[in-house]
């Protein structure tokens, strides 16, 4: 089973961070999806831009696209991981592994096979 890691955080206090501690996150996240690859999990993983960069667009006969996150919110998507596990328990455990950030929280999904 396909599952997608949603990493969640507080993008103002990330921004506050230090360069040092941001290149030891980054490090952090090297080091894990290294260990994603040795358990033969890993399928794929971004980090990404920062929410008020985005666009969300409502498709359909009067489309509408607005600038920024979907939802008011402090917390953000800062990036994600894709991964093939044999269990939802697997995904869970690996899920808790996830580097720490401000705020971090991680949103598990399953994957659709269709």
């Amino acid at each position: 089973m396909r599952f997608l890691f949603l990493i969640h955080g507080d993008s103002a206090a990330e921004a506050a961070l230090s360069a040092d501690e941001r290149r030891a996150m980054v490090a952090q996240h090297i080091e894990y999806r290294a260990m994603l690859r040795k358990r033969r999990v890993y399928v794929l993983g971004e980090a990404l831009a920062d929410p008020s960069t985005s666009a969300v667009v409502r498709p359909g006969a009067k489309q509408l696209v607005t600038d920024g996150p979907f939802a008011e919110t402090k917390e953000g998507v800062g990036g994600f991981y894709v991964v093939e596990c044999e269990s939802r328990e697997e995904a869970l455990e690996l899920a808790a592994l996830v580097p720490q950030s401000p705020g971090v929280a991680v949103e598990v999904l399953p994957i659709v096979d269709v």
